[in-house]
């Protein structure tokens, strides 16, 4: 089987990994992912987009990349998209009008539960199948046939989950992956290491970063160690300190009890509230709402995060009813998905 493969961003080639490893020895893969996985039209790094300036500067580029993929799709047997909806759905459509009877699948769908409903029209009208992530994700959904729950990446992911709350004397602080969030974070994050003495305050900082980018943004480092495994440092750690994002559903599962805190530019989180209407922006917390059961954990918006709020919470937080409500959260999320959307791509 020749598959075409559109993965643009990090994360999706993290998932990309674990289903490789279910792929049969005669998969083949052609398009757009990590270098590592393979041979691609072109490296992730040609892709990576720092704001709206640049992405206007790369238009012309996106809009040659997705011919260059419709053509590379004529010899290709199925097409599956990964992510990044702004240039995946309109590829999907171009796909579609040019092959109408080739299989597309989509997996890791954008987030049409939380904003923009009316991408659900498109992916059910350019896509044969759709693999969900999110377990209710499919009431929104018309055609039931089209979509299913696969399972989530996550639990393909981490290895170890807790078997009991630790007292490691290991704090870790994960301030987010993007410039913003990062030093808005950061001196909070700081003052907190200084009010927790005696504890290892450890600094989750992605692999991607080199110690110019670190020096620049972070800033003095030098009270904490750090670490470039979040998932290791997390079953470490006896409490996390997280930027909301994927981040913060890993320590859930995990195990590690933690407080959820963010910080945006003013009119990016005013217009974010405008279109996202949700109650909570942490993951397992949205999950535990539709499961109809309180929040797992405590959230922390813009004037909200401050040392004292955040250093209240972690005194105060019942973590034994956080860990107790970590294992509920795994059972709702029952297994991990690469397996199954390897399973759905080959048959």
């Amino acid at each position: 089987m020749k598959l075409l493969v559109c993965a643009m961003e990090t994360s999706s080639n993290i998932h990309l990994r674990e289903l490789k490893k279910h792929f049969c020895d005669d998969v083949e893969m052609v398009g757009v992912f990590d270098k590592e996985l393979g041979n691609p039209l072109y490296d992730l790094t040609a892709l990576a987009i720092m704001g709206f300036v640049d992405a206007l500067k790369k238009l012309r580029f996106f809009f040659k990349l997705r011919d260059e993929l419709v053509e590379l799709a004529k010899d290709c047997d199925k097409v599956l998209l990964m992510d990044s909806s702004g240039f995946n759905l309109p590829l999907a459509k171009k796909l579609k009008a040019t092959y109408p009877n080739k299989e597309i699948i989509y997996y890791i769908l954008p987030q049409a539960w939380a904003w923009k409903q009316g991408r659900v029209k498109k992916l059910e009208a350019y896509c044969s199948k759709l693999c969900s992530i999110i377990p209710f994700e499919s009431e929104i959904y018309n055609d039931k046939n089209k979509i299913t729950y696969v399972g989530h990446p996550l639990l393909d992911e981490i290895t170890n989950f807790k078997e009991e709350l630790n007292t490691s004397g290991k704090i870790a602080f994960m301030p987010g992956s993007r410039k913003t969030e990062i030093k808005n974070h950061m001196p909070v994050f700081k003052e907190l290491a200084k009010q927790i003495p005696n504890k290892k305050h450890i600094l989750i900082i992605p692999s991607k970063f080199d110690d110019e980018y670190i020096n620049k943004i972070y800033g003095d480092i030098s009270n904490f160690t750090i670490s470039r495994e979040a998932h290791e440092t997390l079953q470490e750690a006896e409490y996390g300190f997280i930027c909301s994002g994927t981040a913060t559903l890993e320590a859930a599962l995990i195990g590690t009890p933690f407080t959820l805190s963010y910080v945006a530019k003013k009119f990016d989180y005013a217009i974010g509230r405008m279109f996202v209407k949700l109650n909570h922006v942490g993951l397992a917390n949205i999950f535990f709402e539709k499961m109809g059961k309180e929040q797992i954990h405590s959230e922390f918006l813009q004037e909200e995060v401050s040392v004292e709020n955040l250093l209240n919470d972690y005194k105060n937080m019942d973590k034994k009813l956080f860990f107790e409500n970590s294992k509920v959260l795994r059972e709702y999320l029952q297994n991990g998905s690469s397996q199954n959307v390897a399973s759905i791509i080959q048959n």
